[in-house]
């Protein structure tokens, strides 16, 4: 009885994980070419300027070419976003674009539709490489190089404050990769530079008001600081009220550097509030359909597809914010 009981769960094991190896080996799923497509976008939040533009470029891109968008708004939840994202597996899209909202929370979304048969590709946020890989699990990441936007936000203070500055950091989303990769691009590049030190980081989770709330709290417990590096233009200019709040000068007694490009932050510099701005570019649809239709083809598309980003400060916001979103 017993070694037929032993057997027979020797027998299940093997079996799931025959099924497990036969899931991961699943090749990624196709796309046939056809000239209209329904097309699924799981936005993350629209609570902010950059997220409205990037939806507003996604929608205004579907309908010039003819497709059928189904869009859905997370609305700051990882949780929603996955069902969101398994509904669109239900109404039987043909693709879907995601905007992770979380590195790991969202690569069951990324599976399940893998699973299904329906090709992912990924907006401005990626997911944990360790648990899904590109050109596997899902077709590509199109994205801004977030490290590279860290490292750049880094160089202007240095170059501004001579490489002397106590700042204060102020984080987008925990665990999204925008965050993590933004304060290592920073965080990297301050590491030889012994006169640049932060003395405060807390996540403001890209909101405006966050970010100013976030700003005041650190600014009451560090009123030394010099410098504040917000991780995008929402909490920059959060952290504006905060210093005015507080009876300092922004631009004068603290100088602020920020990711995004937004308009707000382009008048913010204009205004000589703040120091520069790298941009993250939330114009995503003309990027994302060329690579749907690329992909349909057959052609191979690289596992990351790079957003080229600019950069704003005094010598040429004024020239450049009417192109600001």
């Amino acid at each position: 009885m017993l070694r037929r009981t032993f057997l027979a769960l020797a027998a299940g094991v093997a079996t799931i994980g025959l099924a497990a190896g036969a899931a991961s080996a699943q090749e990624l799923p196709k796309l046939k070419q056809k000239d209209k497509y329904k097309v699924g976008f799981a936005q993350t939040e629209s609570n902010n300027p950059w997220r409205i533009a990037q939806t507003e470029s996604m929608k205004a891109e579907a309908a010039k070419l003819g497709h059928q968008l189904v869009y859905t708004d997370a609305a700051g939840s990882a949780a929603k976003q996955v069902a969101d994202v398994n509904s669109m597996i239900a109404q039987g899209v043909d693709l879907i674009f995601l905007a992770p909202r979380e590195e790991k929370p969202l690569i069951p979304a990324v599976m399940a539709a893998k699973k299904a048969g329906i090709p992912v590709v990924l907006l401005d946020r990626n997911v944990d490489q360790s648990l899904a890989k590109a050109g596997k699990d899902y077709v590509t990441f199109i994205g801004s190089d977030f490290v590279d936007e860290g490292r750049r936000a880094a160089e202007a203070l240095d170059k501004a404050t001579n490489g002397t500055a106590k700042i204060i950091q102020l984080e987008g989303t925990t665990g999204s990769s925008p965050a993590n990769d933004r304060r290592k691009g920073f965080e990297d590049y301050i590491k030889n530079k012994p006169g640049m030190k932060i003395i405060a980081s807390q996540s403001g989770d890209f909101a405006r008001d966050k970010g100013r709330q976030v700003a005041e709290t650190l600014l009451q417990a560090h009123p030394d600081a010099t410098a504040i590096y917000a991780h995008n233009d929402e909490m920059a200019i959060g952290a504006i009220s905060a210093l005015e709040a507080a009876g300092k000068k922004p631009g004068k007694d603290v100088q602020i550097v920020s990711i995004d490009g937004t308009r707000d932050a382009l008048q913010a510099i204009i205004d000589g509030k703040m120091l520069a701005t790298v941009e993250c570019n939330p114009k995503f649809g003309p990027k994302a359909f060329e690579t749907l239709a690329r992909y349909a083809k057959g052609e191979q598309i690289q596992p990351w597809v790079v957003n080229t980003d600019r950069f704003f400060d005094k010598s040429n916001a004024a020239q450049l914010i009417s192109d600001a979103y």
